[in-house]
């Protein structure tokens, strides 16, 4: 049943009514019909679901109260002019709004500006926490409406069309082989402080509250309280960072995510797969559903550029993790062994849960004694609970009764297990018990792999070194840092065992000796081959000549004894990493994304003829501009033989939390990936793509070589590097301590080669001009100019279609207007037209090509959610061009530390309305 909803509560104080006017209220109302004006702003509308704009206006009235009274109401007044300007900005007189509003910025004093800075971004995180909360009900109401089979993005769905395809028996053999490995990484694209995100998730369980209480009375006027404290409380926490982060800071933010959600959610997922599996059998049978999450993770691994990562530091990441992991497995087991008060009488124990008992009394005669005198009668109980002990004591390091590895704890439970099936009690063997086997086979004692990456000039320098000063002679402490950090990896691998540290990523891999390298320097660290950790060195592709050059790189690679050896032990598999960051940097959008196709094509078919059991790891960001968009679709997308069944990449800053912050969100999102990767390697959708990519091939062939010129044309173009960090807020982005790595690897702003490509993203983001998701594609459109061509490329080919699907969302969060001021911060007239130009020419050819009359109009829920924040955006960045106008006139002392305190903030706010900005 869908969920039922309360009229919002009656306001009777004076400072309420004032604040009513703080949300999708009257103005949105009245935004005009679909229409699009000269600069492609449109006033279209989607409809907003009633429970939303419940929420939102509910959500805004309790920061109008808070704005009035922690302040004063002249600032709510001032909040909702620049709103109600903002909104007109968007219909008729649009031009002659956005001035007024112009003016009305530069009219704040400095306080007032910081001021409504911060309430625009306390609304986004409200709107936004509203938008989740809402889908989240969606969720709910579908599941209670529909059967699994037909809920579009299923693995049931990709399933039953596998199974019609190759088998019954050959799909579940290849479910039972489904790989999915999402990596977690530091990259400092998630603007938003811990503290923040603590106070919005205590405001999601608020809402979830909400929507059960009775309407009216006491409770809800007791849930309102506690809204509003919350808010105020946000309110006055500062949105910015007093410091940048350390990496074990990040380590831990992203222990908050384990703990809340991935900890239970995978084995959520594995147990409706399975219930779909056995149907009327489910929790009976055994089950037929292996677990296919495998987490990784670089946060306290990742050196590459990052000096603040040190050996030490990813030792600590790893105890850290391992901490989280077995804490969460000890209060399962301690939980499960409570509830298994299942008497010996009518279920008894089987010889083997004896023989257990008694290896656990050899162990411990006071905790057996213990457990007996706790579970009399009740042997699975007893077992159980000692088992318990046996997880915290290897958590403590109590090696008398620690388990060694974690298959020792997965064999105890399938004793138990077994023994509670012979004895007639299948559904308490398979309930929750097995939701810990599962825990214990997808997280292990370590929770997540932890991988190291490293710069490939950083192992030349290293090697290098030593070959002059030997590998006990005097080194430089970046050349002993190297070697620590294999020592590093041995440790963890001692104490947690070889999967939890054991792959070694290559930046910048462009010649075998680069791969080579990693195993020279682990046996040098460890005085030979036999003592040094089990290494799996990992090539990353990451330009455009190195993605061409990759095949080449890859078959030299075979010929190193190292790799034949690896080969040989791990069932010749091979894993290869794509970068999306830097190759749309180095050749544009377009050409990126088809060099990575391309790419993938050619490696798969190399791995095939090696018989090489291939893993893609695909580095992508959140943004457009490093790979972003809908992971199941980019998957069902991919060449064939590229995916087989395993798919990996990295997931980063905001796209964490937005992904796996809700349980129900997390569930849905893992469910997609997985069941587009089991459906990728399907014969239907492998033929194709190939035919599509056959078909289309002069098309890519045109598009390439066009968009690659346009582009560089642009960021070749003298001056270029100093102009763009003048128009944007490149440098000042570089102060923002969202991140414990620096934004460049250690050259000025005078070149680009080295500038990562998070602040590129990031920096035209802020801008409102997103220049990294789309330039170069309007040009390389027009000059093919078969529009009926391309709209069939659009209708047949997975590829182009995802490009231009993402390349309308990346312009639909653009703003031609805003970006018009932004580019005229610089003194190029020259660049800023030609930015100008094809942003319209690709925004006229992407909607000619989907049909569409404006930026995202066929989707409803995406369209929405970016229809409803532009005003808002628009706000925060006429709040920044303020700064930025300050800042580039020469502004000195305590005048330009607050103009970049109000650009940080503006920062913030922008980040949190666009949501993927890095």
């Amino acid at each position: 049943m869908p969920t039922a909803r309360r009229p919002t509560t009656r306001q009777t104080s004076s400072t309420r009514r004032g604040a009513e006017r703080l949300g999708y209220g009257p103005v949105t109302d009245n935004l005009p019909p679909a229409s699009t004006d000269g600069n492609g702003r449109t006033g279209a509308r989607h409809e907003v679901p009633a429970p939303l704009r419940d929420d939102v206006r509910l959500l805004g009235r309790l920061l109008g109260t808070v704005l009035t009274e922690s302040v004063d109401p002249a600032l709510l007044d001032d909040v909702e002019r620049l709103r109600e300007l903002s909104i007109r900005a968007y219909g008729e007189h649009a031009d002659a709004a956005l001035e007024e509003a112009e003016r009305l910025v530069e009219s704040f004093s400095h306080e007032r500006a910081e001021q409504v800075a911060r309430a625009f971004t306390v609304y986004f995180h409200l709107a936004n926490l509203a938008e989740e909360h809402h889908r989240v009900r969606v969720l709910h109401d579908r599941e209670a409406e529909l059967a699994p089979s037909v809920v579009d993005d299923t693995l049931p769905e990709a399933f039953t069309q596998l199974a019609d395809e190759v088998g019954h028996d050959e799909a579940l053999a290849r479910l039972q082989r489904l790989e999915f490995r999402p990596v977690l990484t530091a990259h400092p694209t998630e603007a938003r402080r811990r503290a923040v995100s603590a106070s919005i998730r205590r405001l999601s369980a608020l809402l979830t509250e909400r929507d059960t209480l009775p309407y009216g009375g006491a409770s809800l006027a007791e849930n309102e309280r506690k809204l509003l404290a919350e808010i105020d409380a946000m309110w006055r926490t500062s949105p910015i960072r007093a410091a940048k982060p350390s990496p074990l800071d990040e380590v831990r933010t992203a222990m908050s995510v384990f703990d809340a959600t991935l900890f239970s959610v995978f084995p959520t997922v594995y147990r409706r797969l399975d219930d779909w599996l056995l149907a009327d059998k489910a929790g009976h049978d055994r089950p037929l559903a292996a677990p296919f999450v495998r987490l990784g993770t670089w946060i306290g691994g990742d050196r590459d550029g990052n000096p603040n990562v040190t050996a030490e530091t990813t030792r600590q990441a790893a105890a850290i993790a391992a901490d989280h992991a077995l804490r969460a497995l000890e209060q399962a087991a301690q939980r499960i062994g409570r509830t298994l008060t299942l008497d010996e009488q009518g279920t008894p124990a089987s010889d083997g849960l004896r023989s257990l008992w008694q290896k656990q009394r050899q162990l411990s005669e006071a905790i057996t004694a213990e457990a007996a005198a706790e579970s009399p009668g009740e042997p699975h109980r007893a077992v159980m609970l000692v088992v318990a002990r046996r997880i915290t004591a290897t958590r403590l390091r109590d090696a008398d009764l620690a388990y060694a590895v974690p298959e020792q704890l997965e064999a105890d439970l399938r004793v138990v297990q077994d023994s509670l099936i012979d004895a007639g009690a299948p559904r308490a063997a398979y309930g929750d018990l097995q939701q810990l086997v599962w825990q214990v086979q997808t997280f292990g004692f370590h929770l997540a792999e932890l991988e190291v990456r490293q710069h490939s000039q950083v192992h030349e320098a290293a090697l290098a070194e030593i070959a002059e000063h030997g590998v006990h002679g005097t080194l430089s402490d970046r050349t002993r840092e190297v070697l620590d950090t294999y020592r590093a990896i041995g440790s963890i691998q001692q104490r947690y065992g070889v999967r939890a540290a054991r792959r070694y990523i290559v930046s910048f891999t462009q010649k075998p000796e680069h791969l080579a390298a990693v195993y020279q320097l682990a046996e040098l660290a460890f005085e030979g081959a036999d003592d040094a950790p089990v290494i799996d060195a990992i090539p990353l592709f990451e330009t455009f000549a190195d993605l061409e050059a990759s095949v080449e790189i890859l078959e030299a690679s075979l010929e190193l004894p190292q790799v034949q050896r690896r080969l040989a032990e791990n069932g010749r598999k091979v894993e290869v990493m794509l970068g999306y960051s830097d190759s749309s940097k180095d050749v544009g959008p377009v050409s990126a994304t088809l060099a990575l196709h391309s790419a993938q094509s050619r490696i798969a078919e190399w791995a095939q003829r090696h018989d090489i059991n291939l893993t893609l790891f695909h580095g992508r960001g959140g943004a457009l501009g490093r790979g972003g968009g809908p992971a199941n679709r980019a998957v069902l997308a991919q060449p064939p033989g590229s995916v087989d069944g395993r798919f990996k990449l990295t997931e980063q800053g905001e796209v964490i939390t937005a992904r796996y912050g809700d349980a129900t969100i997390a569930a849905r999102h893992i469910e997609q990936v997985a069941a587009a990767t089991l459906l990728a390697s399907a014969p239907s959708v492998e033929r194709r793509n190939a035919e599509a990519t056959a078909r289309f091939a002069d098309v890519a062939a045109a598009l390439d070589s066009a968009s690659r010129e346009h582009f560089h044309a642009l960021v070749r173009s003298e001056g270029f590097p100093q102009w763009f960090s003048e128009v944007t807020p490149l440098e000042e982005v570089g102060l923002l301590p969202i991140g414990s790595r620096p934004a460049r690897r250690g050259l000025s702003v005078e070149s680009l080669e080295d500038l990562r490509a998070i602040p590129w993203v990031f920096s035209w983001s802020q801008a409102r001009i997103n220049l990294a998701g789309w330039y170069g594609l309007g040009t390389s459109l027009q000059e093919f100019g078969d529009l009926e061509r391309l709209r069939e490329a659009h209708r047949d080919w997975p590829l182009f279609a995802t490009l231009i699907d993402n390349v309308e969302m990346s312009l639909a969060k653009a703003d031609e207007r805003i970006a018009e001021r932004y580019l005229a911060l610089g003194d190029r007239d020259d660049l800023a037209a030609k930015i100008l130009d094809e942003l319209r020419l690709t925004r006229e050819w992407v909607l000619k090509i989907s049909g569409s009359e404006w930026p995202l109009a066929g989707r409803r829920v995406l369209g929405r959610a970016v229809q409803l924040r532009s005003p808002y955006v628009d706000a925060l960045s006429l709040l920044q061009l303020r700064a930025l106008r300050g800042l580039r006139s020469g502004a000195e002392g305590q005048y330009k530390d607050g103009l970049q305190h109000l650009l940080l903030l503006t920062v913030n706010g922008v980040a949190a309305g666009l949501q993927n900005t890095g």
